[in-house]
């Protein structure tokens, strides 16, 4: 596991995220406020979940479990790009698989992490919603369909740059 700094080193932090907290407040909440924190910071540190567990009187394993759960939800921070990749039935039938073995070797990633030099995040995706143009892509939140080895290509060269 790479390591980082903890966003929630200090007061400033502790107090930005007390003030989401507060705007997102109420029953139903919990999804709110993780997205503004993730908005905010990046991510969500490990530090940050005591104190939305305490801000909306949830336990800590219940805020836990939604973050982990909710494959959005990042636990580290995320590289300069992120390429997510569909793992879905539609695009695995169309050749996915062979193009996820293929990116992990150009983008010199592994699928679910972050390259040592923070320039790019390869994720899997399960389902863009795209499955009539399968095998599909999430480049930086835009959507490449019929993703193929040339595609790849363009999407390796754009974010080396």
């Amino acid at each position: 596991m790479e390591s980082h700094v903890p966003a929630f080193a200090d007061a400033d932090d502790i107090a930005m995220v007390e003030r989401l907290i507060a705007a997102h407040g109420g029953r139903g909440a919990l999804l709110p406020v993780l997205h503004a924190v993730q908005d905010a910071f990046g991510y969500i540190d490990e530090a940050v979940i005591p104190l939305i567990a305490s801000g909306l009187n949830l336990t800590r394993a219940e805020v836990h479990g939604v973050v982990s759960f909710y494959h959005d939800f990042r636990s580290a921070p995320a590289g300069r790009h992120v390429v997510k990749l569909c793992r879905a039935e539609s695009c695995q039938a169309r050749g996915a698989a062979a193009l996820e073995v293929a990116a992990v070797e150009r983008l010199g990633v592994k699928m679910g992490s972050t390259r040592a030099d923070g320039q790019v995040t390869l994720e899997p995706v399960y389902c863009l919603g795209l499955c009539a143009t399968g095998p599909n892509a999430l480049v930086d939140g835009a959507p490449v369909a019929r993703l193929d080895a040339a595609g790849l290509d363009a999407i390796a060269a754009r974010v080396a740059a």
